[in-house]
């Protein structure tokens, strides 16, 4: 499997027979941040997976720095203004959710740093995922004046519970990778230090495991996934519509002001 080729923004190589590891990419110095053509790479790079017959396992890493930024504000800016980036962001966004989840090959995602946007969306749909107990996990959507669409509804809930869910997901409270694991939303914490060793470790293993009953097992758990795809599919369409709206638009200035946003009234009778 040429990967190369086709991935610029995901640095994709083999670490061992069987493990692959995909960075997302970032200038020197910096954080990966969610471009147009980073999200769709995100969104198609678990196809190539599953169908790379020298591949068992991947692991999801990102940057010194940290594992992944918010979305980039050029990106956001066009769907804000361009029905064409909307409908284009909406199949990426779903496609992205929904092929990590049936791809057959197993993903251990090492967040560390600030794991945020879709980045997160991989790192917390992965089948083993581990995080430096001093990561800074943050779902933002609300902060920036949108619905918590991209992954949240078809998986944090089971993860953490729904009072969690709503309660991180409302406020867009930050999160350590030590409360994540406490309260169920990864599957390992760890010393930063010791994160790459431990993600290795726990590759290694699957990839010496019995992969079709490993796969199987997988296609078998995810289930639970894809009952909740109705759920996930509405807050989809209801984050992509929000980008349409005066709330996106202060949330998106906000940030570029590095400020506190003043979000407009709802409409009335809403």
């Amino acid at each position: 499997m040429d990967y190369a080729a086709k991935y610029r923004e995901l640095d994709v190589r083999p670490l061992e027979p069987g493990i692959l590891e995909i960075r997302m990419r970032a200038p020197e110095g910096r954080i990966p941040t969610a471009t147009a053509r980073m999200h769709l790479e995100l969104a198609e790079i678990w196809l190539d997976l599953d169908r790379d017959p020298e591949a068992r396992v991947a692991i999801l890493k990102g940057s010194a720095r940290g594992f992944s930024g918010g979305g980039d504000f050029a990106m956001i800016e066009e769907i804000q203004r361009d029905f064409a980036a909307r409908a284009r962001t909406w199949r990426e966004a779903r496609d992205l959710v929904y092929n990590l989840v049936n791809c057959s090959k197993l993903v251990v995602s090492a967040m560390h740093g600030p794991a945020v946007g879709a980045g997160l969306v991989a790192g917390l749909l992965a089948d083993v995922s581990i995080a430096a107990k001093n990561a800074r996990i943050i779902d933002g959507h609300t902060r920036l004046g949108v619905a918590a669409g991209d992954h949240a509804a078809i998986v944090w809930p089971l993860l953490c519970g729904m009072a969690k869910a709503k309660y991180y997901l409302l406020l867009c409270e930050e999160i350590s990778g030590a409360e994540a694991e406490r309260i169920g939303l990864v599957s390992l914490a760890c010393e930063e230090a010791e994160l790459e060793a431990k993600a290795l470790e726990v590759a290694r293993k699957l990839a010496a495991g019995a992969q079709t009953a490993l796969r199987w097992t997988k296609y078998s758990l995810n289930n639970w996934l894809r009952l909740a795809g109705p759920a996930f599919d509405a807050s989809l369409a209801l984050e992509i519509l929000g980008f349409t709206g005066p709330e996106a638009r202060e949330g998106l200035a906000s940030h570029r002001e590095k400020r506190r946003p003043s979000f407009p009234p709802p409409p009335e009778g809403f």
